[in-house]
């Protein structure tokens, strides 16, 4: 088995919380419209329930993006190219990851995830299948520029986005991601990225409020982290999971609702909420091909391919790190 060469790269305090974490969760308590950044839904706990919901037959994403990736391995090798270091952007999952490398016969592996022992647990076990690729896990966030490991430095790179993860974040954040992607992986790289597509409203509310409640555990566990990990006080028993479909945004909106009027406490600060009143965690948005262009382009990718499953539910984009340009 080849060894596993670690990185971290988050910033904690002398107690070991994420300095990140503390003030996103602060300023955004403090706003009106109370909103903690979906990022934080990812701790190793959030990890793991989000692999839960991942296998629920509600939640189509990952069954419509794995049918892509065995469809189409052929056809990823000969534009991609073998040797490439595959940078996944999310610790990688145990069915998608190993398909991708499968089929392009990368140079090395280096997944990027804030939750470190999710990260390490997933790289021991996709080092164990691929014997003789040196995977470099990175503990890092990877919605900011991240100094790759020296060991890939001159590899050509693809970055690995899978999941439709883009959607969760707002158009000027989703460029902003994009950029730094470009930033992360160089400019000759290319990007292979999941986007979700439109679809009826019962079908995507379905995917996200599903009817053993897993995808309500998930939303409440980043209550459970803020009380766990910022000394909070928040009364996890009075929040509700409310799942919502936004025709003018076009996504699903993830909110925890309070069931009464709540007054807690979190790093020393004071909150309350009103009954009814919700923070907004999550946000996934859907896409139609005009939209997932733009959005490409403006994050400076250029799209070469797009394949989509067969019910027409998910779509995957390889993408090529734009020139730059003065003029049209």
């Amino acid at each position: 088995m080849t060894a596993i060469t670690e990185i971290r790269l988050v910033d904690r305090d002398e107690g070991g919380v994420d300095r990140a974490f503390r003030a996103d969760v602060l300023a955004g308590l403090a706003q009106r419209q109370k909103a903690v950044p979906a990022r934080w839904l990812y701790d190793d706990a959030g990890s793991q329930l989000f692999e839960d919901i991942t296998r629920l037959p509600e939640y189509y994403p990952t069954r419509a993006e794995t049918e892509i990736l065995q469809a189409r391995g052929a056809e990823f090798a000969d534009l991609i190219g073998p040797g490439r270091a595959v940078v996944e952007f999310g610790s990688g999952s145990s069915v998608k990851t190993p398909l991708l490398l499968g089929a392009i016969d990368p140079g090395a592996y280096v997944p990027l995830d804030i939750a470190g022992d999710f990260l390490r647990a997933a790289a021991a076990e996709l080092s164990a299948n691929f014997p003789g690729l040196p995977v470099h896990p990175v503990e890092a966030d990877f919605t900011r520029t991240v100094t790759l490991p020296a060991e890939v430095a001159d590899m050509p790179k693809l970055g690995f986005f899978p999941g439709s993860t883009i959607g969760n974040m707002v158009p000027r954040t989703a460029v902003d991601l994009l950029r730094s992607m470009r930033e992360t992986l160089g400019s000759q790289s290319k990007l292979l990225i999941g986007m979700d597509l439109v679809k009826s409203r019962d079908t995507l509310i379905a995917a996200y409020d599903d009817a053993k409640g897993v995808t309500a555990q998930f939303n409440l566990n980043l209550a459970r982290r803020i009380n766990r990990e910022l000394d909070g006080t928040i009364p996890v028993d009075k929040l509700r999971h409310k799942a919502r479909w936004n025709d003018t945004f076009a996504r699903i909106e993830m909110h925890l609702q309070a069931a009464q009027d709540l007054s807690f406490d979190v790093s020393g600060k004071s909150f309350t909420m009103q009954a009814g009143e919700t923070i907004h965690t999550e946000n996934s948005h859907k896409f139609r091909r005009r939209s997932q262009n733009m959005l490409l382009l403006a994050g400076g990718w250029t799209p070469l391919k797009r394949w989509v499953d067969g019910k027409r539910r998910f779509s995957l984009i390889l993408a090529e790190a734009s020139i730059a340009r003065s003029a049209p």
